[in-house]
Parts: structure tokens; sequence; C-alpha cells
């Protein structure tokens, strides 16, 4: 870009040279149309040098304001799969189901206490010398529901799998899947959300969205999609920095 700019700054003071020069030594017949023309190229020269500079800096407003909104999404999504896991055991593969389970589902509340009981299986050894064994009883204090936990009275879980209002081409959507890795012969269960980036900037320059494909910076959002879960690792945090919201 500081090439393009570099380019552009020196076709401008050429003309602006070349305007000088035509002033001092053409005849006077030919020096309006000429020097009008080339004042309208200075114009020109002097727009696209302002919009090389302007364009990337709108780009990085509305990519920032885009992602926070798509990231407030995409920790609903994890909030609830989370709470999928918690009450059945594994990630739900997709949002219909994830809705209804947050319709439905409640949280059970336990308190975990400590007792003391006698052990049976000592006492008769030692011939009938009561003996005692420690013991955690688990009770059953009543049950929350998980959508009251986490959204409230909002109702916007209903559409988590759509993209926020004005990002994103009409019916734009998250891509949720879910199942299970294989660890030590232990099946962890595991899931993901994502979107592609050029589907958040579909109607921004397309020379800057290759580029952010790109990126690579601790400060930003590395990849070519926003993501929050993995297929491919034990993970649930998201890949965009704490700047735009917490990621774990």
């Amino acid at each position: 870009m500081l090439t393009i700019i570099l380019i552009a700054v020196a076709a401008i003071l050429l003309t602006i040279g070349l305007v000088w020069v035509i002033d001092k030594f053409l005849p006077s017949g030919l020096k309006p149309f000429i020097i009008i023309g080339l004042w309208l190229l200075i114009a020109f020269l002097g727009y696209q040098t302002f919009m090389s500079v302007y364009t990337p800096i709108q780009f990085n407003q509305v990519k920032k304001k885009r992602y926070a909104k798509v990231i407030e999404k995409l920790i609903d999504i994890r909030d609830a799969q989370l709470a999928h896991r918690q009450v059945t055991g594994k990630f739900a593969g997709d949002f219909n189901n994830l809705i209804k389970f947050i319709d439905t589902a409640k949280y059970t509340i336990t308190q975990r206490r400590d007792s003391t009981i006698i052990d049976e299986e000592m006492t008769k050894r030692y011939g009938g010398v009561e003996s005692y064994k420690d013991i955690i009883i688990i009770d059953t204090l009543g049950f929350v529901s998980v959508k009251d936990s986490l959204f409230k009275t909002s109702p916007r879980y209903k559409t988590m799998m759509d993209l926020p209002e004005g990002i994103g081409p009409e019916g734009a959507k998250f891509k949720l899947e879910a199942g299970f890795l294989d660890q030590n012969d232990v099946k962890i269960p595991v899931f993901e959300s994502s979107v592609k980036k050029e589907v958040i900037l579909f109607d921004q320059d397309k020379d800057l969205i290759v580029q952010e494909n790109q990126i690579i910076a601790v400060d930003d959002v590395n990849g070519d999609a926003i993501m929050v879960g993995s297929m491919n690792e034990v993970k649930t945090n998201g890949n965009w920095p704490k700047t735009y919201g917490d990621d774990e």
C-alpha cells in the first residue's frame, strides 16, 4: 500500500510540474485545455491516494464492529453447548436440537456432604467389632431451567444460528458440528461453530478480504473464519483475542 501511495504522490508532483512547463512554454491557445486536463488528472490522482489510505481504515472499522457482534453470538452458542454437555454428556450436532434443549432442559441442583456409616464387611471380619467408613452423600435440592439460567427472559437463543442483523448475505448462518474424539480409548465430546470472514465481510473490498484471511496477529482474529470449539482437539474457547470478549 505504501508503494501505491508513493507512486500516486510522485504522479501528482510530476503532473504539477507539467502544468508549470505547459503554462510557461506552450502557445496560449492550447494552454487552457491542456491545463484543465492536467488539473483533472491531479484531482483524480489525489482522490485515488486518499482512498488508498481511507479504504483500509474504513474496512478495519467495519470489521471490528461486525466481528464483535458475531463473537457475542458465538459466546451464546458455546454457553448453550456447555450446558448441553453438562446435562446430556455430549454436545448438540444441530441448532434445532440445541434450541429444543434450552427450551426444556433443567440443571439438577445438588449438595455434597460427608457422612460416616458402619462398614458391615469389616465389622464381620473383626467378629462383630463395629468398624466405620466415610462416604459422600449427594442430595438433590431441586432443578433450575437452563433457559432461565443462561438467557433469563431473552429469546435470542432461538435465532442463535443466524448471523447478526445486517451482517452477511440474507439467510447467512453459523456452521455447527459435534461429535467425539478418541483419546486413550476414551471418547471425549467436542463441537465447533464457525463462520467464514468472507461471509461476514461479503460487501467489502475483495482484496482487503483476501489480506484479512491471511492475517496472523496476537491482537486479531487469525485465519479465514471466526470459530469457537474445535472438531480436531478438545477445547471450547474461541479463536479471537480477549479484546473482543471472553474466549474461554
